[in-house]
């Protein structure tokens, strides 16, 4: 597998839960670490975490789904560092009113826009950019509920990480051939603050049979530090306590 010395790896949502368990792994891992992120807060308490370690980040507040921020962002790193080698769009959320008897437009514009948009709008920024390297990785967090419907995450989530494993896939026919490749990384419940936006959230003992952050990050740091002809189109994960395989 190749290296990831020397590599530049823009990570949005990574002041927790997946998206920090990334940057750290691709940090550890010899890449330099982008953290994006609403809480600047957050970003520059986990930076300063992984630099202490040893590791190289940097902490770049934003909001996803401001598509002239994330250019202007995307603009910023690549003329600091020169590069734009992995963009980890990792930014999700989901609604505690979530069905259809509850769900508001507010909050399918809400998920919509960060699950979807921002995918879309960080990628969008970071194409031009590959393409003139004719190199590039796009790690996608889908879901889970992108790859098979689920009762519990409601008709945003679900339609939102279907749409992500889609758009996703498109990457690969068309920027294939300029050297870039794209992976949907869909996990399984995953013990991480979005757990608590559930109507019920789960109860501890639950939670530790779940996946855990650190699983995903080995996840994405392997699919990036696979060689440049290697492309993994998609990677489903789940703990082996896999309740949506339980009869209820």
């Amino acid at each position: 597998m190749g290296s990831l010395e020397n590599k530049i790896a823009w990570i949005t949502g990574a002041g927790t839960g997946i998206g920090l368990a990334g940057a750290q792994a691709l940090a550890a891992a010899g890449a330099l670490v982008i953290m994006s992120g609403r809480r600047s807060d957050v970003l520059e308490q986990e930076a300063a975490a992984i630099e202490k370690g040893g590791g190289k980040a940097e902490a770049m507040p934003l909001d996803v789904t401001d598509a002239s921020a994330v250019e202007q962002t995307a603009r910023d790193i690549v003329n600091r560092h020169g590069l734009m080698d992995i963009l980890v769009n990792s930014a999700g959320t989901n609604t505690k009113n979530r069905f259809w008897h509850d769900q508001t437009t507010a909050g399918w514009d809400q998920v919509i826009r960060i699950n979807l948009d921002g995918t879309f709008y960080c990628t969008k920024a970071v194409l031009g950019f590959m393409r003139e390297q004719k190199d590039g990785l796009v790690i996608n967090i889908s879901s889970w509920a992108g790859v098979y419907n689920s009762a519990v995450v409601g008709p945003a989530y679900n339609g939102s990480k279907h749409a992500v494993v889609s758009v996703t896939e498109t990457l690969n026919m068309e920027e294939g051939i300029n050297g870039i490749r794209a992976c949907a990384v869909c996990p399984g419940e995953v013990d991480t603050p979005i757990m608590d936006q559930r109507p019920e959230p789960p109860a501890a003992e639950v939670r530790a049979k779940m996946l855990k952050p650190e699983d995903l990050g080995n996840t994405i740091a392997w699919v990036a530090a696979q060689p440049p002809h290697v492309c993994v189109n998609q990677v489903i994960i789940s703990p082996v306590h896999n309740r949506f395989y339980i009869k209820k």
